[in-house]
């Protein structure tokens, strides 16, 4: 079992950043990819991006890539999510989540991140 808390959300303006946090507890940590989703108001939850476990490579959907980071941190079994020159558009629920292979079987909770244009 893995437990995820994300933390970091807010009001933010556009063009402003934000730094999401998701602590891990449970297992070892530096064995799982770590994804971000976000999912907005009547839709559905989306890929944000990835650090992967082995060499700490991430990937990232276009809708944010250049303009969000993601981090980790093995020793603090935290991952982190940098999001820079933020639009109304990102304004959604962000959730971590923890896959100990392919399929991600751990969620958090989830943080408001609302961005006001």
């Amino acid at each position: 079992q893995v437990q995820l808390v994300e933390s970091g959300g807010g009001l933010v303006q556009a063009g402003g950043s934000l730094r999401l946090s998701c602590a891990a507890s449970g297992r070892t940590f530096s064995g799982l990819n770590m994804g971000w989703f976000r999912q907005a108001p009547g839709k559905e939850r989306e890929f944000v991006g990835v650090i992967r476990r082995t060499g700490g490579s991430s990937s990232y959907a276009g809708t944010v890539k250049g303009r969000f980071t993601i981090s980790r941190d093995n020793a603090k079994n935290t991952v982190y999510l940098q999001m820079n020159s933020l639009k109304a558009e990102d304004t959604a629920v962000y959730y971590c989540a923890a896959a100990p292979n392919l399929a991600y079987e751990y969620w958090g909770q989830g943080t408001q991140v609302t961005v006001s244009s």
